[in-house]
């Protein structure tokens, strides 16, 4: 068990509106930007900030203490932090767990992430739900709300920003045995981690490419399926990364989207995006199958969704999942090629794992092609 107390500094965190909270700092001192969000998940806070979909972002906390379990080498979705910053009740400066190796306050020092802890965090929720997302600033070395209005005015919106070259591979790497059942070529705008595993897992030996790679390198792998990585930004701006998942799709491989794979598969069926008011990032948004009438807990982190009249205007198109809080669609489907989507995270950590089969129903796609 490590545990330290120590004074702190004051932080201010502004929200484009120009409503102020203060609070404490954590982490880097320093000052960052980026969009609002909030993520209502009570565990998994390693996994959230290395997720390469919250680049960009600033992340509200709901769980009240965070950093009480350290942090753990092999508990990441990529090979560092992504978020642009963190909002906090309470941060633990010590932690726990025998198996952690160090304190959230070094990782954030390392990677140099700026945070605020001691602010009523059930007030910001409330707030960005009725006004909804926008940017913000948080600074623990500079408290003039003046100059933090000036360089919060110069951040761009999130709508209209291609972020996956941000953090999607430069270079492609293999991952798996090349004597597995089947190949999968995952095509990165900011792959997770255990997306990755998910595949390796059930037999499947991956070849990751980047988001610009031509059709006939992909191709060049004979993969058995395709797999569309989650990411961030705005799906509507991937002009060029559209066209290629249309072109993947006419091959009529078994395709797989997540998360932004998802949105990119739509876009390319002539379904489009659009920014959603607050988004839904946690581990708890109940799902209906529509195709099994199951429903699922499931784990989300999305500001962009599909738009729902465009999916009813394209017969080739079914809805094969909805969201149980707004209605809003979750997962789809062609009904002329084997190619479907999910908005949510199928392989989440540390869950849940109602959604596992998802993989499993890729894997089927992928052997009944080879048939």
């Amino acid at each position: 068990m490590q545990l330290k107390y120590k004074s702190k500094p004051k932080a201010i965190l502004l929200l484009e509106d120009g409503k102020v909270f203060e609070g404490k700092a954590a982490g880097k001192i320093g000052t960052t930007t980026g969009e609002i969000c909030f993520n209502t998940g009570m565990t998994g806070y390693q996994e959230i900030f290395t997720d390469p979909s919250y680049y960009g972002q600033i992340v509200v906390m709901n769980n009240v203490h965070v950093g009480n379990y350290g942090i753990e080498k092999d508990e990441v979705e990529s090979d560092s932090i992504k978020i642009s910053g963190m909002i906090c009740k309470k941060f633990n400066d010590g932690y726990s767990r025998k198996r952690a190796t160090e304190s959230l306050e070094d990782y954030f020092k390392h990677d140099g992430v700026v945070a605020i802890s001691d602010v009523d965090t059930r007030a910001i929720v409330r707030y960005i739900r009725d006004k909804g997302a926008m940017n913000c600033i948080i600074s623990s070395e500079n408290t003039d709300i003046e100059d933090l209005k000036k360089l919060l005015a110069k951040v761009p919106k999130m709508e209209g920003l291609e972020l996956s070259s941000k953090v999607a591979t430069k270079t492609p790497y293999e991952i798996g045995d090349a004597a597995a059942p089947f190949r999968v070529a995952v095509i990165d705008f900011g792959t997770k981690k255990n997306i990755l595993r998910s595949l390796a897992e059930r037999g499947c030996f991956l070849k990751v490419f980047p988001m610009k790679t031509p059709l006939k390198e992909i191709l060049d792998f004979q993969p058995d399926g395709i797999m569309l990585s989650n990411g961030p930004g705005d799906p509507g701006v991937m002009t060029e990364e559209i066209a290629l998942v249309k072109q993947l799709v006419d091959t009529a491989k078994p395709v797989f989207g997540i998360c932004l794979g998802h949105q990119l598969l739509a876009e390319s069926q002539g379904i489009k995006t659009y920014k959603m008011h607050a988004g839904h990032r946690g581990i708890n948004h109940p799902v209906k199958n529509l195709i099994t009438g199951k429903s699922e807990i499931t784990s989300q982190n999305h500001g962009f969704t599909v738009k729902a009249e465009d999916v009813g205007k394209n017969p080739n198109i079914e809805i094969t999942h909805v969201n149980l809080n707004d209605a809003t669609i979750e997962g789809i489907r062609l009904k002329d090629k084997p190619a479907f989507s999910v908005q949510y995270h199928p392989e989440a950590c540390p869950g849940p794992f109602d959604s596992r089969y998802l993989f499993d129903d890729f894997v089927s796609n992928m052997k009944a092609a080879k048939k």
